[in-house]
């Protein structure tokens, strides 16, 4: 995959194990919906909640939402797949505590694009060979099994110090091996709306994509900080009539120099609203 696939500002968990709340997911507005069978699921009901999948992909549209996998290491993970190799409706596969590119590769070879989730030290550490697996549509954070991995305390000057190193790694791993934006993990409160919209800005301005949700309150308030504001866009188009204009890759723009790398990303701001 490469970063020309198509930007995802959100996707919104659903638990398999509620199908009645399918449908509404699909009309929450998310830029993706995101079937779980992994955490949403108890261990005693994953065998119902994947046939929950599959009763709803046989009259869900073509490519119609995410499905979150067991992770490799589980006894559940090849039915997973086998579901996946199935079902038309399901767009993509994420794969929860990817540790290996050889996971990865197993996931890739269903034939959809995989989303790895990266949420414990050894995916971490893992993280070149992981990024550069193929198959890979973009990478994605899980940072709050992250830190119940490395033992690290919620909400203090360490976490943000351990979960920004992190989010920095994804973030180049992502651009040496041409991967899509990545997507930031879940904001656990829903109700603390200022708090998503600092975090969702803190990694928008990092480079992230999007961020994973867990409730549909949460997608309004991310698309307001992902989308690109007004007067980004009018800079962004006036970067671009002035480049046709003079047919020149360096000139002043409001007392601005521009050159190459500018205009490139004049034109991923005006790509990025007319995808949306």
């Amino acid at each position: 995959m490469t970063s020309a696939a198509k930007s995802l500002r959100s996707a919104l968990f659903v638990p398999a194990t509620r199908p009645e709340r399918f449908e509404k997911a699909l009309a929450a507005g998310a830029d993706a919906v995101i079937i779980d069978l992994e955490d949403a699921v108890e261990r005693t009901a994953k065998t119902q909640a994947r046939d929950h999948v599959r009763e709803f992909a046989r009259t869900a549209a073509p490519a119609s939402f995410l499905l979150r996998v067991n992770d490799a290491s589980t006894p559940w993970f090849e039915d997973d797949l086998a579901l996946c190799a199935d079902c038309d409706a399901i767009a993509g596969i994420m794969l929860p505590k990817t540790e290996s590119a050889a996971q990865v590769s197993r996931v890739a070879a269903v034939g959809k694009p995989v989303v790895p989730i990266i949420e414990s030290a050894r995916g971490v550490l893992a993280l070149a060979e992981i990024a550069g697996a193929g198959g890979i549509e973009r990478l994605s954070f899980g940072y709050l099994d992250l830190m119940l991995d490395t033992a690290t305390t919620p909400d203090t000057a360490g976490a943000r110090l351990l979960l920004d190193h992190i989010r920095c790694q994804i973030l180049l791993h992502s651009a040496a091996h041409a991967l899509a934006a990545p997507l930031d993990g879940v904001y656990p409160n829903f109700a603390d709306v200022q708090g998503l919209a600092q975090l969702a800005t803190q990694v928008r301005d990092m480079g992230f994509g999007g961020m994973l949700c867990i409730h549909p309150k949460q997608v309004g308030v991310i698309h307001t900080v992902f989308q690109p504001a007004e007067q980004e866009v009018s800079w962004a188009r006036r970067v671009l009539e002035q480049a046709d204009a003079t047919a020149s890759s360096a000139f002043q723009l409001d007392g601005q120099m521009v050159d190459a790398p500018v205009i490139e990303r004049a034109r991923r701001i005006v790509a990025q609203v007319s995808e949306q």
